[in-house]
């Protein structure tokens, strides 16, 4: 299979991710079909795009005509048959747990045709600890975009031992129809590139604040001014979610059992108070009644 091969891609999850990965593939021309098990999902999903692209549109990014046609190439749907049916690209991006994805990776393989890829989103989880519950393993791979995916220009591809260089090509081909710099990684490893110098950071601003050194604000000044970061750390947890970077680290330490890989005691408190950033409201900033110090 070759670039022009695919004309239909599937998305799976209407979340903060999937929704706005559906909607670069509608503008960059694909039959794009967007699955999530909850209608009320989709609805958000939908109506968060129409807010989204709307803003491209009074900022001359986009025509309305050419919004149009992209919308009429996007289609929401609770049924994963449908979406999978006739698909010729598969993108996962459903919740940072390795089982859940292992479970959807065995139903995609069933329900797809034999020459689709498989691709996930995942942040961190290589495509190798999926890939073995399909009969394609040499069809999957890593294709993990970064939050928010319609502003931010670009995407890890991570092959495994047994991703074809066929497949890699081709994600990498669709990375570029749909206007997002690609970068290929030919060795896996966990969090890949980004994110584990994100992590890395993550994790000496939490020991500081659980050590007394500096307040979470003030660490976040201090990345910002000193460092010239756009946003600091317990900002940018906020707004990638709490939730998934808790995951992450609790699906590492369950592969490692190293102490180091845990998730922070104040991380999980939060994620057990369902305080998990600007999704819920209230993180380690409350979005509801105070502003973030830009």
């Amino acid at each position: 299979m070759g670039i022009n091969e695919v004309k239909h891609i599937t998305v799976i999850g209407a979340g903060s991710m999937g929704h706005q990965i559906a909607m670069l593939c509608a503008l960059g021309g694909y039959e794009t079909k967007l699955q999530d098990i909850q209608e009320t999902a989709l609805q958000k999903a939908k109506e968060s795009l129409h807010f989204q692209m709307s803003k491209w549109v009074k900022k001359g990014k986009i025509s309305q005509e050419d919004l149009d046609r992209a919308f009429s190439r996007l289609v929401f749907t609770t049924s994963l048959e449908e979406a999978a049916v006739n698909t010729d690209f598969v993108i996962e991006a459903v919740v940072e747990k390795l089982a859940v994805k292992r479970e959807l990776f065995e139903k995609l393989d069933r329900l797809t045709p034999p020459h689709a890829i498989l691709a996930t989103n995942s942040s961190t989880i290589i495509n190798s600890q999926i890939a073995d519950v399909t009969s394609r393993p040499e069809k999957v791979c890593n294709m993990h975009f970064f939050f928010p995916p319609l502003v931010m220009d670009c995407v890890e591809v991570v092959m495994s031992e047994q991703t074809s260089e066929e497949t890699a090509q081709i994600t990498m081909d669709v990375c570029e129809q749909i206007n997002r710099t690609a970068v290929l990684l030919k060795k896996e490893i966990w969090g890949f590139v980004a994110n584990r110098l994100l992590f890395a950071l993550h994790a000496e601003a939490i020991k500081l604040y659980e050590d007394g050194i500096c307040d979470f604000k003030d660490i976040d000044i201090i990345t910002k001014k000193a460092l010239n970061h756009p946003l600091g750390p317990f900002e940018l947890m906020d707004l990638s979610g709490i939730d998934v970077g808790y995951f992450a680290q609790e699906q590492r330490y369950k592969e490692t059992g190293d102490p180091k890989d845990k998730p922070a005691k104040c991380i999980e408190e939060k994620v057990k108070a369902g305080t998990l950033g600007r999704k819920t409201g209230n993180g380690w900033y409350d979005y509801e009644q105070v502003e973030v110090k830009k």
